[in-house]
C-alpha cells in the first residue's frame, strides 16, 4: 500500500519498498532522496522517543528542524527491534521489501538479527545497504564517526578556513556525501537486479565519500609533493577568484579562471590594463606564484568603489560573478522563487515550508507528501503484514510498538 497521499502520477521509484533502520542524518537523508522520488520508505523508530534527531531542537513550531529536513515522505513505524516480537515483525517486513538500509555502527544490525547474510538468505532479491563512518572493515571500522570528525580525518579541515585557523564546512558534508552515494548505489543495485534477479550488499562510508571529493588536492601531492593548506575564501590554485570586499563593506564574488578572463578583468572591470604587461601575472600559475602581491593589489582596488558598481562592471563584462547571500536572501532568491524550490508540506503541526528536491525528471515529479508523526503508520503496516486487532493490541501492551498517541510533543 502506498504511503499517505502519494502522487497519482507514477514516479521513478513507485513500487520500490525500503525498510530503513536509520538514525540521525546520513541514513535518513539517503532514504529521503528515495522517498522524494516515489519509494515507499518504512522508517523504523524507537517507541516513545523515535529517531534521535527528533530531540535535537524544536525550531519548526515544536518539531526538530533536522527531522523535518531529512524525513519527509516516509512512513513512521515505531517498533522495538530488540524485543523478540519486534524482531519477528521486522524480519517479516524484510522478506517483502526491495531495499534494507541501516546506518548503525558496523556489526550492530547483525547483533540485532538483521545482518546482510541472514536477510539475504531469506530474501535473495534484497538490496542491503550499510552506511557507516569508515566502512564494514579496516582498522577504523569501529571508530566512532561524526561529521566534524570525518571532516578532520578526510582532509577537509586541512583545506578549509584560513592559514592560521581551520574551519568546518557549515553543513554536515560527510553525512550528505555518504547519503548521496548510498542513494546512488541503491539505484545502481536496483538497475542491476533487473538484469540478474539478484540483490547485493552495498557498503558506503562517510570517510570514503568525502575522500572521493578531495578533487585535485591528491594530484598536487602525488605529482608536486604539495599540501594544499588553507586559502580562506579564495581558490587554492586560481587567483583572483573569490569574494573581495567593496568600498561599502559588501563582498563581491567573482572568478578569473582563464587568460581571456584575466584580460577582460584588467581592461573592463578594474580598468588597470598595465597589469597585463606585468610578467608576474601573465599566466594562471604565475598569478598563483605571486598571489600575495596580486591579491593585495586587487583588494585595494575593490575598496575604491561600492559593490553595486563592481557588480555592474562584472555583469557588463560577462565575467562569472555573484553575491554573498545570507539564508534570508537565499530563500528570497529570484531563482528559488522562479523554480519553486520552497514548497509546503503537511506535518504534525500543520503545513510547514521545506526546500524542494533538486531532482527534476520530466516524467517523475518529486513528492511533497507529509512529515510523519512518530509511529503514525505502525498499525497500518502491521495490518498489511496480516496482524489482527488482538495481536496489535497485545504488541501495544507489551510495549513492542507505539502509535501516534504516544509520540513526544516535538515528534
Amino acid at each position: 500500500m502506498p504511503p499517505h497521499n502519494a502522487e497519482k502520477v507514477p514516479q521513478a521509484l513507485s513500487g520500490v519498498r525500503v525498510l530503513a533502520l536509520e538514525t540521525a542524518v546520513s541514513g535518513p537523508f539517503c532514504s529521503r532522496i528515495l522517498a522524494d522520488m516515489g519509494a515507499e520508505v518504512i522508517k523504523v523508530e524507537k517507541p516513545g522517543t523515535g529517531d534521535v534527531v527528533r530531540q535535537w531542537d524544536s525550531a519548526v513550531r515544536g518539531l526538530s528542524s533536522g527531522f523535518v529536513w531529512a524525513n519527509r515522505n516516509k512512513r513512521s513505524f515505531a517498533v522495538d527491534a530488540k524485543k523478540p516480537a519486534g524482531r519477528e515483525i521486522l524480519l517479516r517486513l524484510a522478506d517483502q521489501v526491495d531495499v534494507f538500509l541501516e546506518n548503525f555502527a558496523p556489526g550492530v544490525a547483525g547483533r540485532l538479527g538483521f545482518g546482510a547474510d541472514e536477510l539475504r538468505r531469506r530474501n535473495p532479491r534484497l538490496i542491503y545497504c550499510s552506511l557507516s563512518g569508515y566502512g564494514q572493515d579496516g582498522p577504523y571500522r569501529d571508530v566512532k564517526a561524526y561529521d566534524l570528525l570525518i571532516q578532520g580525518e578526510a582532509g577537509i579541515l586541512a583545506t578549509t578556513g584560513y592559514p592560521e585557523k581551520p574551519a568546518k564546512v557549515g553543513i554536515p558534508i560527510a553525512d550528505i556525501a555518504a547519503s548521496m552515494y548510498a542513494a546512488l548505489g541503491t539505484l545502481l543495485a536496483l538497475y542491476q537486479r533487473e538484469r540478474t534477479g539478484q540483490g547485493q550488499v552495498i557498503d558506503i562510508s562517510m570517510f570514503e565519500s568525502v575522500l572521493s571529493w578531495l578533487a585535485y588536492f591528491p594530484h598536487h601531492y602525488w605529482h608536486q609533493g604539495e599540501e594544499p593548506g588553507r586559502a580562506g575564501m579564495r581558490h587554492h590554485y586560481v587567483t583572483p577568484y573569490g569574494p573581495y570586499l567593496a568600498g561599502d563593506g559588501v563582498y563581491v564574488n567573482f572568478a578569473v579562471a582563464s587568460a581571456h578572463d584575466w584580460e577582460v578583468f584588467c581592461r573592463e572591470v578594474i580598468q588597470r590594463p598595465a597589469l597585463l604587461e606585468d610578467a608576474r601575472f601573465q599566466t594562471v600559475e604565475a598569478r598563483r606564484g605571486n598571489r600575495g602581491v596580486l591579491e593585495e593589489t586587487v583588494e585595494k582596488i575593490f575598496l575604491e568603489q561600492p559593490h553595486e558598481e563592481w557588480l555592474r562592471r562584472l555583469k557588463e563584462s560577462r565575467l562569472p560573478h555573484g553575491e554573498i547571500r545570507g539564508i534570508a536572501q537565499v530563500l528570497a532568491h529570484p531563482q528559488v522563487i522562479a523554480r519553486r524550490m520552497v514548497r509546503e508540506m503537511e506535518s504534525p503541526v500543520g503545513p510547514v515550508p521545506v526546500i524542494g528536491s533538486p531532482l527534476r525528471l520530466s516524467g517523475s515529479p518529486a513528492r511533497f507528501d507529509v512529515i510523519p508523526k512518530l509511529g503514525e503508520d505502525t498499525e497500518a503496516i502491521l495490518k498489511e503484514l496480516g496482524y489482527d486487532e488482538q495481536e496489535i493490541e497485545k504488541l501495544h501492551r507489551d510495549q513492542v510498538i507505539c502509535g501516534p498517541s504516544n509520540r513526544p510533543t516535538n515528534g
